[in-house]
């Protein structure tokens, strides 16, 4: 049986949907609002089953793919959470020092399919570092995405900010980088690359995939180019845009935004109905010569 879109689903269970990823509904508000919505033999519950990531479906690179050499490794975070954990990867075949792509998680820390985006862009001749938020809590859980979601939200989010600078700082020193990095980071994620943008003068290019923009007073920091990708169907996050788009050009700041019609927050995250396969390729395509454009110059 093909898997299902989104056009499966009612507009409505969507927005609950994200509404429910994002904290504003527990399982149990979701659960009762969808119900409604919940016909032809199909539960609410089966309705976020339908919805909910499915990871090994979906997984384009495997974890022991001969090609790359992957390990999570510790870095220091003295103004965040002490030490923190990363998952890096880069060629099995590399000589030399590459540029560095940090990839940040949505808003349930490093899960399978963010190693996975790791394993990609690492194929493409990067060293990608995709730090774990959940590590001052031990990391992504065993629980999945719900226990993760919970525990997302006990966060110190100002020491998870500082965790995210350290990472790219982390990445930018190591070893196996150039120097030159880049970032990369989907929903909550895309937020963080907006805030590094603000914070790490020394990121070459940015890529928020559908996130909530920069603090304004802090875009004049902004150095790196920006490469900003939106979901037309997203009327949350879009929200923030023309206030940081005027932002961006008062400031000088070199960037590209794509909005790409009819299609869901969530679009490039090919584990769950929300995947839109025409647009995540051409979103990923155009991140990918992006990078080559910035990091390889």
């Amino acid at each position: 049986m093909s898997r299902k879109t989104a056009a499966d689903f009612d507009p409505e269970v969507l927005i609950l949907f994200d509404a429910y990823v994002h904290g504003a509904l527990d399982r149990r508000g979701f659960l009762d609002k969808a119900a409604k919505y919940a016909v032809g033999g199909v539960t609410a519950t089966m309705l976020l089953d339908e919805l909910s990531p499915k990871f090994a479906e979906a997984q384009q690179v495997t974890r022991d793919d001969a090609r790359l050499k992957a390990e999570v490794v510790s870095y220091p975070s003295p103004q965040g959470s002490g030490t923190m954990k990363g998952y890096l990867v880069r060629p099995a075949a590399a000589s030399g020092k590459l540029p560095g792509v940090l990839v940040v998680h949505e808003n349930r820390g490093l899960n399978p399919h963010i190693e996975d985006i790791a394993r990609r862009i690492a194929l493409d001749g990067y060293v990608a570092f995709a730090p774990d938020a959940l590590t001052p809590l031990g990391g992504y859980p065993a629980g999945g995405e719900d226990e993760a979601r919970a525990l997302f939200g006990k966060l110190d989010q100002a020491k998870t900010r500082e965790d995210m600078v350290a990472g790219a700082q982390f990445l930018r020193a190591h070893t196996l980088c150039n120097g030159k990095i880049g970032a990369v980071g989907f929903c909550y994620g895309g937020g963080v690359v907006n805030m590094l943008a603000t914070r790490v003068p020394e990121l070459l290019a940015g890529v928020p995939f559908y996130g909530g923009p920069a603090p304004a007073d802090d875009v004049p920091k902004i150095k790196a180019q920006l490469l900003v990708q939106y979901a037309g169907n997203d009327a949350r996050v879009n929200a923030g845009w023309p206030a940081y788009e005027d932002g961006l050009k008062k400031a000088g700041v070199k960037y590209t935004m794509h909005m790409y019609p009819g299609v869901e927050h969530g679009f490039n995250n090919d584990t769950t109905p929300r995947y839109d396969k025409a647009a995540a390729a051409l979103a990923w395509s155009r991140t990918m010569e992006f990078f080559a454009a910035t990091l390889r110059k």
